[in-house]
């Protein structure tokens, strides 16, 4: 047993094994405090078969864990002569079956060696960019606390081409360094009179404990099981996974005889396993592969997690959050300005929760003048800007199950015009120029009107390069308009139809359309005082009979 915390729990599983009849030999690290090492050797004292090695530093990714293997290994070869088979385990595992099926397992192939053994090139779970290069370069730093030196050191092999001999008649294997080698192997590989020369060669590789036994037993083993007795589960960084008193059902369904590594305090485990109490297995065949697809499930929840859904687990990697939103969502730009009372129409006629400018500078108008909706989400326009995407797919995910629709116009915060333009789920419908109605029907200096149309103008037409680039992925639909108030009723029975799941029924109501009486000259006087407003379209100045007064073309009238 490897050792380094939870002494106590360690304590209790070298008993457990001690138990069932196995004698242990027990490595703890020499970075453990002594006192801690002191009294956890008394606390085992009253057991004969229970014996201690010379401590090593053991330093995740160096020699010494490969060194105090050898120690404790060839202790048990030494001093229990009647041993067939040597298990390594840690302090952090958990015997799942009763100790005595393992044994009788093991009994039935008593020249069987259970490691992982695969070459560089036929593993898949390398993490870190060193496959070969683990045994052709020189890491004499720790990765862990030298990280930098370890980086530098190894760019600086890399530049010079720098490569090291492979001792002659081994090929670098690899593997998990939980292993169960019978004696004869063991002791030939402990024993081999090149053992120096492998020593040196290894005490510069990286990570040796994964590749160490894992070559060697390629020399003297007759029957090699490549696969571990132990449960060891990693997740897609390389770290492994920790078990918790919640995995109690999936590790019964494993079947296997040991796990690691389980959480210290994980007190219903211990007790299920130790104490007899985890119910019986079925002496059947370790079978991890029965809870893969559970394990695959886990890093994919992980990496990809619940569309538009954002954790802790997936920042700050850009991308993570497997779609922008959860569910689709609709804007609308210029409805509200061409159509008196929108919002309530389109709320009757689709069923759908509709809001007003949630990005309006002042405040977040949502639907019926709510101060906070769900999520606590509040109606500060300073909280949602200080991470405007947050608040769209925090909006999004906390009324998912029900359709939401917003308005939109050039007045407001346009920080998100790509991140929307980009979402699958967004549905954005834009009447351009639409904006100019409240100005025409505003009581102002016409100075100040034709700068703040130029300015609003220069907005939208940003707007609209980003919802006609070919990178947009949301449904999008542009109407000029000049175009949209020729024939109001197909548009937008097309999009009621879509946020109504494509219910059969025909508008029988729809929006009244705001009296534009005048509007084309409103227009043309904008030309003459030097703008252009061209996102309108076109609307001919039409001249009554006395010359001073313009009509566009007939508005539609709902009746």
């Amino acid at each position: 047993m490897l050792v380094h915390t939870a002494l106590d729990r360690a304590e209790q599983v070298a008993r457990h094994w001690h138990a069932a009849g196995c004698p242990v030999v027990i490595h703890c690290d020499k970075t453990t405090p002594r006192s801690e090492y002191l009294a956890f050797k008394r606390a085992l004292s009253d057991l004969d078969d229970v014996l201690f090695a010379t401590r090593h530093r053991c330093e995740w990714g160096t020699w010494g864990i490969v060194a105090a293997t050898q120690e404790a290994s060839e202790m048990m070869l030494a001093m229990f002569p009647v041993v067939r088979h040597v298990y390594l385990a840690s302090g952090s595992c958990l015997p799942l079956r009763p100790v005595q099926e393992l044994i009788d397992y093991l009994a039935e192939r008593p020249r069987t060696d259970f490691i992982e053994s695969a070459t560089t090139s036929d593993v898949p779970w390398t993490v870190g960019g060193l496959d070969e290069e683990r045994f052709t370069l020189r890491f004499p730093f720790s990765w862990r606390k030298r990280r930098h030196l370890f980086d530098r050191y190894v760019a600086i092999q890399r530049a010079v081409r720098f490569k090291r001999r492979i001792p002659g008649g081994i090929v670098p294997h690899m593997g998990s360094q939980w292993w169960c080698l019978t004696r004869q192997t063991l002791s030939a590989i402990l024993e081999d009179p090149e053992r120096k020369t492998y020593d040196r060669y290894f005490r510069r590789v990286w990570i040796p404990d994964e590749s160490y036994f894992q070559t060697l037993v390629r020399h003297y083993s007759t029957n090699i099981e490549s696969r571990s007795l132990t449960l060891s589960k990693f997740d897609f960084q390389g770290k492994p996974h920790i078990f918790y008193d919640d995995h109690l059902q999936l590790l019964r369904r494993s079947d296997c005889f040991v796990a690691r590594k389980i959480w210290a305090h994980a007190e219903l485990l211990y007790e299920s396993f130790l104490e007899g109490k985890g119910g019986a297995f079925k002496r059947t065949e370790p079978n991890p592969g029965k809870i893969d697809r559970i394990f695959a499930k886990a890093v994919e929840r992980r990496t990809r997690g619940r569309p538009g859904l954002y954790m802790h687990s997936r920042f700050p990697n850009h991308g993570w959050e497997n779609g922008t939103t959860s569910s689709a969502y609709s804007m609308f730009q210029g409805f509200s300005d061409l159509f008196e009372d929108f919002e309530p129409w389109l709320a009757r006629a689709t069923g759908a929760q509709v809001h007003g400018h949630l990005f309006a500078p002042e405040r977040v108008e949502y639907a019926g003048n709510q101060s906070v909706i769900n999520g606590a989400l509040s109606d500060s326009a300073e909280i949602r800007d200080h991470n405007p995407k947050a608040f769209l797919t925090s909006l999004v995910w906390n009324t998912r199950g029900e359709w939401q629709c917003f308005q939109f116009g050039p007045k407001d915060n346009q920080k998100l015009n790509w991140i929307i333009a980009n979402d699958p789920n967004a549905q954005i419908n834009v009447i351009s120029g639409a904006w100019a109605v409240p100005l025409f029907k505003s009581n102002r200096n016409f100075a100040d009107i034709r700068a703040e149309a130029a300015e609003l103008q220069k907005i939208e037409s940003e707007h609209l390069k980003v919802l006609r680039s070919p990178y947009s992925t949301a449904r999008i639909r542009i109407w000029s308009m000049a175009d949209f108030i020729e024939s109001p009723m197909e548009p937008l029975q097309t999009i009621i139809d879509e946020i109504g799941h494509k219910t059969l029924r025909r508008l029988t109501e729809a929006p009244k359309m705001t009296d534009l009486t005048g509007f084309g000259q409103f227009l043309q006087n904008l030309k003459n005082q030097g703008m252009h407003p061209h996102l309108m379209g076109d609307f001919p100045v039409v001249h009554d009979p006395v010359g001073t007064q313009s009509k566009p073309r007939k508005p539609y009238l709902v009746q």
